[in-house]
């Protein structure tokens, strides 16, 4: 197998990124017979590949006398009975919820071989993106203001500069300057890179400060500037300020995500207004003007004659200024609720018994006419 200078291992083995450890391990069974040297006859690198040299990936071979058990006739020689995948997967796993590393770490085990050493440890990889969701009170989403926040992200470690280790005089007393180290499991031998020195060969042990992940924790306070008329669920990028990259990588972004408050008058909907006013029986049936809130102070709302209870009413511009276009401004959307006195006297129920002579009409005719 050729070796690459690619990080996704995944790619490499030919699968999905959500493979099962048993789609995984098939792969990895095809690529072994696949350059195996006795499908390959004459091909030096096949040959060093199987032996675990330093021309390959790391290997899949160190088998005595450079054949593999079983005899390995042809492309179903190669024999991983002595090979135990099961801890090698789980073992990944149990890795990547500490150190974020998972199978990567595996695979690099495998395919970094002699040629990975700490260039293909440390290759520039960028950091990633952190998401963080902020409460947003309803007066500072609208008139906009600044949120200060506490963000825990990753930064280069300061002690060992973001190489995972500390380097001394001399060659590494673990791989002697080789930067690779043999393992075997099973039947099986690899070619990994020594995990004191990250592949250096150099005498180098790993940093006690960051434990080789070559970036550590940090919290920091941060302002974030809230624009007026932010709506809920609005995205705010801040370049920069995600995870540290790994080897001289860039730093991934943050995003503010906006969660806005509520009040116990107004409603908002992206840029509109909406609030319920309470009007009386005589002003929805002769028209009035009514003194409503809006977000700017009182308005005056017209009141058309007949009005009818639950209609919806708009003073225009009176909402909320936008966030992304200037000069421009949402509605207040006033829904009417009609209130009906209550008769305490008898010359108010006269008066009611006079109107309802005056309007014999059924309001709830029309329910029964498509029945």
């Amino acid at each position: 197998m050729p070796t690459t200078a690619k990080k996704d291992y995944y790619e490499t083995l030919g699968v999905k990124k959500s493979a099962s450890v048993d789609e995984i391990r098939k792969a990895f069974r095809k690529l072994a017979r696949k350059y195996h040297p006795d499908v390959n006859p004459g091909d030096k690198a096949a040959e060093a590949y199987a032996r675990g040299g330093p021309t390959g990936a790391g290997g899949f071979g160190g088998f005595p006398g450079g054949q593999p058990p079983g005899g390995g006739a042809g492309a179903g020689g190669f024999d991983f009975s002595g090979f135990d995948f099961g801890d090698m997967f789980e073992g990944a796993r149990g890795q990547a919820s500490n150190s974020g590393g998972g199978f990567r770490d595996i695979f690099s085990g495998i395919f970094g071989g002699a040629r990975g050493g700490a260039a293909a440890q440390h290759a520039p990889e960028p950091g990633s993106d952190l998401e963080y969701q902020v409460n947003v009170p309803f007066w500072t989403a609208i008139r906009g203001g600044v949120m200060r926040l506490n963000i825990t992200r990753q930064e280069v470690c300061g002690n060992c500069h973001g190489s995972g280790h500390i380097e001394q005089p001399g060659v590494c007393p673990q791989c002697h300057g080789k930067g690779t180290i043999e393992q075997t499991s099973g039947r099986m031998k690899f070619n990994v890179t020594c995990p004191r020195c990250g592949g250096t060969g150099k005498n180098a042990s790993v940093c006690p400060v960051c434990h080789g992940e070559s970036v550590v924790s940090r919290t920091e306070p941060l302002e974030v500037r809230i624009k007026p008329g932010t709506r809920d669920g609005q995205r705010i990028r801040i370049q920069g300020k995600g995870n540290a990259g790994i080897g001289g990588g860039q730093p991934g972004d943050l995003y503010v995500i906006i969660r806005t408050g509520t009040h116990p008058v107004f409603r908002r909907e992206a840029d509109d207004i909406y609030l319920t006013v309470p009007v009386t029986a005589s002003e929805a049936a002769l028209g009035a003007r009514v003194e409503v809130p809006t977000i700017d102070g009182r308005a005056q709302l017209k009141i058309p004659p007949g009005t009818q209870c639950g209609q919806k009413l708009r003073l225009r511009e009176k909402g909320v200024p936008s966030a992304t276009k200037e000069g421009v401004r949402g509605d207040e959307i006033v829904e009417v609720k009609i209130t009906v006195p209550m008769p305490r006297d008898e010359k108010t129920k006269e008066l009611l018994r006079e109107l309802a002579k005056l309007n014999p009409e059924d309001p709830r005719e029309e329910l029964f006419r498509n029945l």
